[in-house]
């Protein structure tokens, strides 16, 4: 049996520790006193503790590396807990590994080791190079000077994605149980220029502002994103639904409504508050959070037996 590398886990419990002087996990709870609303939020690609080894392996620099990210989303929807429901963000970033994702989503050609049989090496996600550790960043840049050992993956993956997945299971079940039913709003951002401007939602003259994702209407009740879409509409965005971003990993295995768990994925587009090529905030950010607290409101105020198992 392979020995996962636990240099991953290290990475990010160098540098932050709690009052007790124990590893910080790798993901970040903002949580209420007490949760009151059957939502919880979650930023699965807003990480940005980069460890100084996967620094050195990239051809990149850390610029062009964070262009993956789905910078600032913790911060956008981090008064989650004033409307009485959990964040959850991902500490690590999605270059590293991408938490919306199959756990061993892998290309075999970025490994000098043969993969094992229960890896998933082929889907749309690694022939585009984003599987569980990513080729590529989001503009078609390679990231490795050379390849990898499966050794490295699974280290990764056992020390940061499975924690992750761990908490937002736990959450999910935690609320479901209180609530009767549970919904979970995954946080995401959209590079402005993937946007054509027939996607502009009521308007062709401009892209859409944000991309609800329920699968087609299989992740979530109809109900959900009908809530949603018109609290945002009610703030001025528009918005499309599910072109071109249906939903991830994420949306497509918690999404349950036949068993009271809902998803709904949102995806903001990018160049409404952040400098796309710098990735530093623009000054549209802080309208933005403003914003979007009525969506948060609607989702927080949603009636538990629209999420409930049938």
């Amino acid at each position: 049996m392979t020995v996962p590398d636990d240099s991953a886990q290290r990475a990010f419990a160098a540098t932050e520790t709690d009052d007790n002087r124990s590893p910080v996990p790798p993901w970040r709870l903002l949580a209420p006193a007490e949760q009151t609303a059957p939502v919880v939020f979650a930023s699965p690609h807003s990480g940005r503790d980069y460890p100084p080894e996967f620094i050195a392996a990239s051809r990149l620099n850390v610029v062009s590396l964070r262009r993956s990210e789905d910078a600032f989303m913790d911060e956008i929807f981090a008064a989650a807990p004033d409307f009485g429901a959990p964040l959850l963000c991902a500490r690590f970033p999605r270059a590293y590994v991408d938490a919306n994702r199959e756990a061993f989503e892998l290309d075999p050609a970025m490994f000098t080791d043969p993969l094992p049989d229960y890896v998933n090496t082929r889907s749309p996600r690694i022939a585009a190079g984003l599987g569980t550790i990513a080729r590529v960043v989001t503009d078609g840049e390679d990231i490795y000077h050379e390849p990898l050992r499966f050794e490295d993956a699974l280290g990764r993956i056992e020390a940061l994605y499975r924690p992750y997945h761990k908490a937002l299971q736990g959450l999910l079940q935690a609320t479901q149980e209180r609530f009767g039913g549970c919904l979970l709003v995954d946080c995401h951002s959209m590079p402005s220029g993937q946007l054509a401007p027939e996607l502009g939602a009521g308007d062709g003259n401009k892209p859409a502002d944000i991309v609800l994702g329920d699968c087609f209407g299989t992740s979530s009740a109809p109900a959900v994103t009908d809530i949603a879409k018109a609290a945002l509409e009610a703030s001025g965005f528009t918005v499309a639904l599910n072109k071109p971003y249906a939903g991830g990993f994420t949306t497509h295995h918690y999404g349950r409504p036949r068993e009271g768990v809902h998803v709904l994925q949102v995806e903001i587009n990018r160049a409404l508050y952040m400098d796309e090529k710098l990735v530093r905030r623009g000054p549209g950010l802080p309208a933005l959070k403003c914003r979007l607290g009525p969506l948060m409101r609607a989702l927080a105020d949603i009636d538990p037996a629209i999420l409930k198992a049938p």
